[in-house]
């Protein structure tokens, strides 16, 4: 593809060679580089793409688009025969020309983008479910996996590079897809991961402060402001009404708006909530009013399970779908890691959720208490090289709501996974809460199943659909699941 036309949609400025140059392929891993490929100098947190071009060069690379005049550099020795686009920032570009070279295929499928601190996921898969049900072909995005026809795909990212992002909608094209659903997280935004991207609809489920620190958010407002790219950048935004933020998040918005919520003034409206209980079964139903009129079930317990259900409806409404079949569709839907149902006793009930900050536990288990059980017992650890505060908060809201709470490891990275439960303790000892440390996970959920009683309920927290314990530097093999099914067959 020549480069004029993969540049058609940029401000840039060529500081040498030819707009005629011939391109074969696009990177952003020098790795990566061949001969006659374009390749994209990235300033990243970690390192900057620019010390890369001498590599890249030397594969062959013939085009280097850079965000720093570097053609007055000596020792980058960039041959007369390569061109050197200047662009104000790399990223973005990366994001357009990406679009460019796969032949914009987002502008051939509805894309549906949902941000939001928590709720993302689960609505994706709610999405899915509903509009597959009603014949439509849908593709996903997001923190658990990339979903393209039959296949499904790790993901590393909530939100992926642009590159692959572009990748990914190209192969969902030529996959007979009709709609995309996708996570939009505030880093793929502040990123420029999804510049260029026409979002059919843009979804706010709502926003809490987290992400904030060096190598994520300055501050919450920050946070904030990246959140509210979205709405500058779909057709229609669909919001939670009854945010506290709503109004920052819609500042400088561009689409038409509509909400849904609790709220008497959205558009959308669930009222009437009711906790379904039965043995082994918790569930929420509630009455959808205002653009849509019915009754409605969700097999996934909490008032959370009516934001995010509702927040599907609402979007799901725009494509015609049927009233009976968003009722099939929401009854079966399930994600791995989020309410995720385990089922080890007639007795009590366990589950795995991804619940792994303040915000996220707090929800969960004021959710679970509403259904009284006997005991909520609630099992976690922290991440190691992050926010002390994380822990602090995590361990004086498990104190304060569950009966009982397990302090165990997860992802201690390069930190003692002891020093991480102590910080822990430290936040849990400001509550008259009850809890037991066990540094080894597997023994945690051992603990945790062997004293299990009638009623309760146990929350295996933070791993979520991990599959992975981080311990310095390497990523091992460890998935709830197995650990169960290990510890109920006396392994």
């Amino acid at each position: 593809m020549k480069l004029e036309k993969l540049l058609e949609r940029l401000t840039y400025r060529c500081l040498q060679g030819s707009l005629d140059a011939e391109v074969t392929g696009i990177a952003n891993d020098s790795r990566r580089a061949a001969d006659g490929s374009l390749f994209f100098c990235i300033k990243g947190a970690v390192t900057d793409g620019h010390k890369y071009i001498p590599d890249v060069v030397s594969r062959g690379a013939k085009v280097l688009i850079v965000q720093d005049d570097v053609t007055d550099r000596e020792d980058l020795q960039i041959p007369d025969d390569v061109t050197v686009i200047l662009v104000e920032d790399s990223r973005y570009a990366m994001a357009l020309i990406s679009a460019a070279w796969y032949g914009y295929p987002a502008e051939k499928l509805k894309v549906i983008g949902i941000t939001g601190t928590k709720g993302k996921t689960t609505t994706t898969y709610m999405v899915k479910s509903i509009l597959e049900s009603a014949g439509y072909k849908v593709g996903l995005i997001g923190t658990i996996e990339i979903i393209i026809g039959e296949e499904h795909i790790h993901a590393d990212n909530t939100t992926p590079e642009s590159i692959l992002i572009q990748e990914y909608f190209d192969r969902m094209v030529k996959a007979g897809c009709d709609i995309v659903v996708m996570e939009v997280a505030s880093q793929g935004l502040m990123l420029h991961r999804t510049a260029g991207i026409p979002f059919e609809l843009g979804i706010f489920t709502n926003i809490e402060p987290d992400h904030i620190g060096p190598a994520e958010h300055t501050s919450f407002e920050h946070y904030l402001s990246c959140k509210s790219m979205l709405f500058r950048q779909c057709k229609v935004g669909i919001l939670n009404a009854d945010d506290a933020h709503l109004q920052q998040i819609l500042e400088g918005h561009t689409c038409e708006v509509e909400t849904f919520g609790f709220s008497e003034g959205a558009d959308l409206r669930a009222e009437n909530a009711q906790l379904v209980s039965r043995p082994g079964y918790l569930g929420i139903a509630y009455t959808v009013t205002g653009k849509m009129n019915f009754d409605v079930e969700i097999d996934i317990p909490g008032k959370f399970s009516v934001y995010n259900s509702l927040t599907a409806i609402a979007i799901c409404r725009h494509f015609k779908v049927d009233v009976e079949d968003i009722k099939a569709a929401l009854k079966k839907a399930q994600v791995k890691g989020r309410v995720e149902m385990v089922k080890v006793s007639d007795e009590f009930t366990l589950m795995i959720d991804y619940a792994h900050n303040a915000m996220a536990l707090e929800s969960l288990l004021e959710t679970l208490r509403e259904y009284h059980p006997h005991r909520l017992v609630c099992m976690f650890g922290c991440g190691g090289n992050r926010s002390k505060l994380r822990r602090y908060e995590m361990g004086e809201v498990s104190g304060r709501l569950a009966d009982l709470t397990v302090i165990t490891s997860d992802n201690p990275r390069f930190e003692e996974p002891e020093d991480i439960i102590a910080d822990i303790v430290t936040g849990i000892k400001k509550t008259d809460g009850k809890y037991v440390t066990i540094t080894n996970r597997k023994e945690a959920i051992a603990y945790t199943i062997h004293h299990g009683e009638p009623g309760d309920i146990v929350v295996l927290a933070g791993k979520g659909h991990e599959d992975y314990q981080e311990i310095r530097g390497k990523k091992y093999p460890m998935d709830e699941r197995v650990l169960i099914r290990e510890i109920l067959e006396g392994r």
